[in-house]
């Protein structure tokens, strides 16, 4: 997902399994340490590839739609792999595949930093999303077979207390990194990370496998890897061919066809990596549905936000990074109160307040126009996100937890956890579509009453796939910058759209916690 911290139900799943057998006291900080740092390397690379996104697109000439494929590639196969990720580290070792999962992000991370071109740099974020898959859950799994009992509880506050740190600390340090160095030292900062882990797991970490473990469901993995990636390409492609080109209605239609294949499978298979019998507590699909609505607001908003902030707010790449430090310290302030709130008030009234007040949040972000202090623009609407936020994540995970016998509340969790990605990645797709179109709109109507000769307004709108990165030609003295204002005019139309659109689906998941998320308390 767009990076706000950790998805929903990480906590979750470190509570939900077992504890296979207690290290011994002197490994336990040497195990946090692992995970945490391990944990961070994801965490902070989410959040600083979304920083330094209009840096990419300006060095790499590349298009908006490229400017996507370098996130939704890496969040592809996070979302698709990551239930499988888990599933493999109980069958074959929590070590052994965690070990696998640094091996691979570090590798996919020295790529992408020494990538010539953006299809190389896509390339290498594809197989980070893959290391990724098997590091996340590996960390999260390593704590549950280790600590038991009150123990338990402290690693996780530790575990999430420095996972918070990093996540705020990251968009701040990618800035500066990408202003005063270079984008490629986002990626290769997590060289040194990687090899400290490694070192830590190879000599302290123990191993350990759940024995009971059920098969893996590679098929499931496929369908779903399959379907997903060709559902995205048919939206992302859409926005240069065009929604009735061939290719896109192929690209949907096999990415549709596939997602439903998919879903036979795991209603039929023996070993589902998602069984649908879950879906049957009315409580967890609409905590699931609710997940999916807020999570597709949150990561369309956030993949916008840097580009509006850089190419048409003027701000460096370091007090971009710094522009979300409100939401992410706002969301670890507040994360122990709100874990509260539902053994006070019930899952209901947290999961409906939560929503609206984000959806506040967001429509507030349509206010700023061109220019202004951050703290009268952007700062109110950032906060208040923040707060809604806060109100919704640790009861969600409560009620995911709450909504399934206690032997099925790992994989309802990592269930969860998938669909909050799986909504980024999509709504990036679709929100890109929506924008492209109003920017276009604007810009032809902007240049248009300029009164620009035709072969110059031909030549800024041919590039209207690039959106605010558009290159504004050689003119005269005062008309080069009324063309670039109406840029970043129309871009400012289709950013108010997503947040738009985005506060409808938060008010819309605040609908589904009043109709279908039970309302009683604990």
């Amino acid at each position: 997902m767009t990076n706000i911290g950790k998805p929903p139900c990480d906590e979750a799943v470190i509570r939900s399994k077992p504890c296979v057998e207690p290290c011994k006291r002197n490994l336990r900080r040497w195990i946090l340490a692992a995970t945490i740092l391990g944990s961070s390397m994801v965490f902070i690379d989410g959040s600083v590839v979304n920083v330094a996104l209009p840096v990419l697109q300006s060095e790499l000439d590349a298009t908006a739609a490229q400017v996507q494929w370098i996130v939704e590639a890496y969040a592809l196969f996070l979302a698709a792999l990551i239930l499988v990720g888990g599933s493999l580290g109980d069958r074959l070792g929590r070590r052994r595949v965690f070990i696998w999962g640094v091996v691979i992000f570090a590798i996919a991370s020295l790529w992408c930093g020494f990538s010539p071109d953006v299809n190389q740099l896509i390339l290498a974020r594809a197989v980070q999303g893959i290391g990724g898959a098997l590091l996340t859950p590996g960390s999260l799994a390593i704590i549950s077979a280790a600590f038991s009992g009150a123990e338990r509880g402290r690693a996780i506050g530790t575990w999430s207390g420095f996972t918070a740190i990093t996540s705020a600390l990251g968009p701040v340090l990618g800035g500066w990194l990408v202003e005063s160095v270079s984008w490629r030292w986002i990626f290769f900062l997590n060289l040194p990370l990687a090899a400290i882990v490694l070192a830590i797991a190879l000599w302290r970490v123990p191993e350990s496998r759940d024995e009971s473990a059920a098969r893996l469901d590679w098929a499931g993995a496929l369908l779903a890897t399959i379907g997903l990636g060709a559902l995205v390409y048919g939206l992302i492609e859409a926005s240069n061919l065009g929604l009735g080109d061939p290719l896109v209605i192929t690209a949907v239609v096999i990415g549709i066809a596939t997602l439903a294949a998919f879903i036979w499978l795991e209603a039929h298979s023996r070993y589902p990596m998602m069984p649908l019998r879950l879906f049957r507590s009315r409580t967890f699909s609409g905590a699931n549905l609710l997940t999916l609505l807020l999570y597709s607001a949150v990561g369309g908003v956030l993949f916008f936000f840097p580009f509006n902030l850089i190419q048409v707010q003027g701000y460096s790449a370091t007090a971009t990074g710094a522009a979300f430090l409100p939401l992410i310290l706002t969301l670890f302030v507040l994360s122990r109160w709100s874990g509260g709130l539902v053994s006070r008030y019930g899952a209901r009234l947290p999961l409906t307040v939560g929503p609206i007040v984000a959806a506040v949040g967001f429509a507030l972000f349509a206010l700023p126009g061109i220019g202004g202090s951050y703290w009268t623009t952007f700062f109110p609407a950032i906060a208040i996100l923040g707060l809604g936020m806060a109100i919704s994540v640790a009861p969600l995970t409560t009620t995911v937890m709450g909504a399934v016998e206690a032997h099925q509340a790992g994989i309802a969790s990592g269930i969860n956890n998938a669909v909050s990605r799986v909504a980024s990645l999509l709504s990036v797709a679709v929100l890109s579509l929506l924008v492209l179109a109003a920017f276009s709109r604007g810009l032809r109507e902007r240049l248009a009453a300029l009164n620009l000769p035709p072969e110059v307004q031909q030549l800024v709108y041919e590039q209207r796939v690039r959106l605010a990165a558009i290159e504004v030609p050689d003119l005269p003295a005062g008309l080069g910058e009324e063309v670039q204002r109406a840029i970043a005019e129309s871009f400012v139309d289709g950013f108010r759209l997503v947040v738009f659109i985005a506060a409808g689906l938060a008010l819309a998941s605040a609908f589904i916690a009043v109709r279908m998320i039970r309302g009683a308390r604990g």
